[in-house]
């Protein structure tokens, strides 16, 4: 007669490093895999679909400038979360930080634009998109890191204010932010001092080299220096933390203020790139919620973030060109984003603890 048995998840003391880069390709590897059962079984061809995805978002000029150009917003919304995640505090609200760094952003280079060079105005228009993303989440940092109350939950609502936020600004007769004259409700550009010129006739402009530099700073920020340091001890334990006289407290608002900030950042860049005003279909592109998913991927990794947002641009950018060019459905690249946190989170799981089956032992009177 056979014992029956249990599972029993035993945390690693210090996992292996081929899982740690084992467990975000077989992430990826596995969502392919279920997404291709996904499309035979709707009638589609995998080869087919993936093919033209991979070709319309690296394997052409336009495609590749495209995907790069996108991921220079995902970038700054990926290193927003994986900064607060590093110490273990979940900024889920990315997205509406987002928002009010183009309102930011948006507001500095309407209002100073006439009146400042380009050199000055861009710059300022950054800064004031990071401080409209850190303002949004200052009161969720301050009762976060006073009271305990869950940066989750605060975050997550404030990002609903914010889209409503974006209508009112946009939809509102008169509003500042709205252009007078039009019409249909648009957003009021920004002065020419305030926007950057993209590179030739492409949609990517000089801002991926400043989303870039920053996420490597950060890593050498977490890795280096002494703010690094504090992060990783508060996140390995609070307790160590406190009896060396680290003030957890502080740190823990630093932190998701620094994350508000990254998470405006790419609200500003959007500004002095592509949009030049407030675009009030941003509220349906989830570049915040796309950042969460960016940041699992990459395990946190502030240098990985870049890469991880590239591979995300890539899926859009090629899930959006498919029903132009076939007539696969045009959410299959949302599809496979949604797979790859999936498996990523998982693999996470796996990557921590180690499973094992350990026999129950009946006693019989």
């Amino acid at each position: 007669m056979r014992l029956p048995v249990r599972i029993v998840f035993e945390q690693r003391g210090e996992a292996p490093k081929r899982l740690s880069a084992l467990v975000p390709l077989v992430s990826v590897l596995a969502a392919l895999f279920f997404g291709a059962i996904f499309l035979l079984t709707t009638g589609y061809s995998p080869w087919d679909t993936y093919s033209n995805m991979v070709s319309d978002s690296f394997a052409s000029s336009r495609g590749l400038t495209d995907t790069l150009a996108l991921s220079t917003v995902l970038i700054c919304t990926g290193i927003a979360a994986a900064f607060a995640f590093q110490m273990n505090v979940y900024n889920i609200g990315g997205e509406g930080q987002l928002y009010l760094g183009l309102i930011g952003g948006a507001w500095a280079g309407i209002t100073l634009g006439d009146h400042l060079p380009s050199l000055i105005m861009v710059p300022l228009v950054l800064i004031f998109g990071a401080l409209g993303g850190a303002a949004w989440i200052f009161v969720p940092a301050f009762v976060r890191s006073r009271l305990g109350t869950s940066e989750i939950v605060s975050t997550l609502l404030l990002t609903y204010v914010a889209s409503s936020l974006i209508d009112y600004v946009i939809y509102t007769p008169g509003s500042f932010f709205r252009n007078p004259n039009t019409s249909f409700p648009q957003g009021r550009l920004v002065a020419a001092s305030a926007k950057l010129s993209p590179f030739g006739d492409t949609r990517l402009y000089p801002t991926i080299l400043l989303s870039i530099v920053i996420a490597i700073v950060l890593y050498w920020m977490i890795k280096r220096t002494e703010f690094g340091y504090r992060i990783n001890v508060i996140a390995d334990s609070p307790k160590a933390a406190h009896y060396a006289g680290i003030n957890a407290k502080r740190t823990t608002m630093s932190v998701m203020l620094i994350s508000g900030a990254l998470a405006g950042l790419g609200g500003a860049l959007l500004i002095v790139g592509p949009y030049g005003k407030i675009e009030p279909s941003i509220v349906n592109l989830g570049y915040g919620y796309a950042g969460i998913v960016i940041a699992a991927l990459a395990r946190n990794n502030l240098a990985a973030i870049v890469v991880s947002a590239i591979l995300f641009s890539g899926l859009r950018v090629g899930g959006e060109k498919l029903q132009i060019s076939t007539d696969t459905p045009i959410h299959i690249g949302v599809m496979l984003q949604g797979a790859i946190l999936l498996f990523a989170l998982g693999g996470e799981a796996f990557r921590r603890y180690r499973i094992r089956l350990v026999r129950i032992q009946v006693v019989t009177s």
